[in-house]
């Protein structure tokens, strides 16, 4: 069973804790709040979004990088994987 269905309900909290705090900047905005309270809105959804990548490239490296019975790296994923982080931090 892949990770992301495995740990499904974990993951959506996490989600679901992030629409939160991207309201919660919604609403600091529309209210005209310092931006100093907004800043710290984007840093607080940021950090939540960094952990949930954190969490799901953590499980997709363990579940698709490493072969369970011989512990090989398959280059493709490997491959797919530095795709995904090279677009990530641009």
């Amino acid at each position: 069973m892949a990770h992301t269905i495995t740990h499904k309900n974990k993951l959506l909290t996490r989600l679901k804790k992030i629409k939160g705090q991207i309201n919660a900047l919604e609403k600091a905005l529309e209210t005209e709040n310092e931006c100093f309270k907004i800043l710290q809105q984007i840093a607080a959804a940021r950090g939540a979004m960094n952990a949930l990548l954190n969490e799901v490239l953590q499980g997709h490296i363990k579940e698709h990088l490493l072969d369970a019975n011989t512990k090989a790296r398959r280059q493709e994923e490997i491959d797919n994987l530095l795709m995904i982080l090279k677009s990530y931090f641009r």
